[in-house]
């Protein structure tokens, strides 16, 4: 039987390139290549596009070539550029193995919805929406889910600090891992956190604070038939949480550990669980997500954000929480496989 030719693209231009790196690095561990024939598309931080032997460290330098993903749909796949010419590779689909901008918010959906690949994870709609903060609360909201009270504050808007109702988080509408996130209990702080964040994004949200557990769930399927992992805690000593911001992260943060499965009641468990399978069906999610909440002491629960290609590495909460369940990474490839084909012949 013909191995399925599946394009993994990884990397990107966004200030997540090497967690997309670390990310691809760990799909190549766990992907069947008995079933799978694996073509390696690695984005550079500067935006070029090549095909490599492996995502390795040294992907780059080591025989990597030219490559571009061809919008004309007779192509249906690669063209794999040479001096003179150019060489055709036929996908069957696509992993897109991409955090953060350009790769989270519709940009790299939409060129594989031109491209006529099939592709694993959420559509551009989807994409689009939970990548901008102030849009996912705003879908949410409107379909009874509770977040947290915000503002958006728009590029050089000025802010009366005086009037906000601290402690709060200033971050960018449109990022991920923390970047450009800040705390602030006090009118002071806020303009050195406007342009923390304005860093990032011109765009900015102002959130308040919400009282409870940052707990998460890991989400895998269809919308009508979502299936959920194991619930994770993130236990934190001091500060606020800031993934893949560490300068070893492989080696542990060092003021939030998490704990899978979380320390919460049954009861709290299955809410959880619930309450992040209604998100994903209303920010019309498929394939994959994490869905982040806050869990008060009141047994509330409400949203904090939603991760549409959540991180892969060794130390991701995501592959943590999925193997918590029983379904190691290579059986959650291998149902995303399953599931991108099974869209395309619908």
């Amino acid at each position: 039987m013909d191995r399925l030719k599946i394009g993994v693209i990884f990397g990107g231009s966004s200030e997540e390139h090497p967690v997309s790196v670390k990310s691809a690095q760990e799909v190549a561990k766990n992907l069947d290549t008995g079933k799978y024939e694996p073509y390696w598309i690695g984005i550079t931080q500067s935006g070029a596009w090549q095909l490599c032997n492996s995502p390795g460290t040294d992907w780059e330098n080591t025989d990597a070539r030219p490559v571009m993903l061809s919008p004309d749909r007779s192509v249906h796949g690669l063209l794999v550029l040479e001096q003179d010419r150019f060489e055709v590779i036929r996908l069957d689909l696509v992993l897109p193995v991409l955090h953060g901008t350009l790769g989270e918010d519709g940009a790299i959906q939409g060129l594989l919805e031109l491209s006529g690949v099939p592709y694993a994870g959420c559509d551009i709609q989807s994409s689009a929406i939970c990548m901008d903060k102030s849009l996912t609360y705003a879908v949410a909201k409107s379909a009874g889910i509770a977040t947290p009270n915000f503002r958006v504050v728009a590029e050089d808007e000025k802010v009366d600090a005086e009037q906000l109702p601290y402690p709060v988080f200033v971050k960018p509408a449109r990022s991920g891992s923390s970047f450009g996130v800040s705390k602030v209990a006090g009118a002071e702080d806020l303009p050195s956190a406007l342009e923390a964040a304005r860093q990032y994004d011109s765009k900015v949200l102002i959130e308040e604070a919400v009282a409870g557990s940052e707990v998460g769930c890991a989400i895998l399927g269809d919308p009508s038939t979502p299936i959920a992992g194991e619930v994770d805690r993130v236990a934190l000593s001091h500060g606020f949480f800031r993934i893949h911001q560490e300068e070893s992260p492989e080696s542990g943060s060092e003021n939030s550990t998490f704990i899978v499965p979380a320390d919460i009641s049954e009861e709290s468990r299955r809410l959880v669980q619930e309450s992040a399978k209604a998100i994903y069906r209303t920010l019309g999610c498929q394939g994959l997500a994490r869905v982040d909440v806050f869990l008060q002491d009141d047994g509330r629960v409400v949203l904090n954000e939603v991760n549409t290609f959540p991180g892969m590495t060794s130390y991701s909460r995501y592959p943590r929480m999925m193997g918590a369940a029983g379904m190691p990474l290579s059986d959650v490839i291998d149902r995303l496989v399953s599931m991108t084909l099974h869209r395309k012949k619908r």
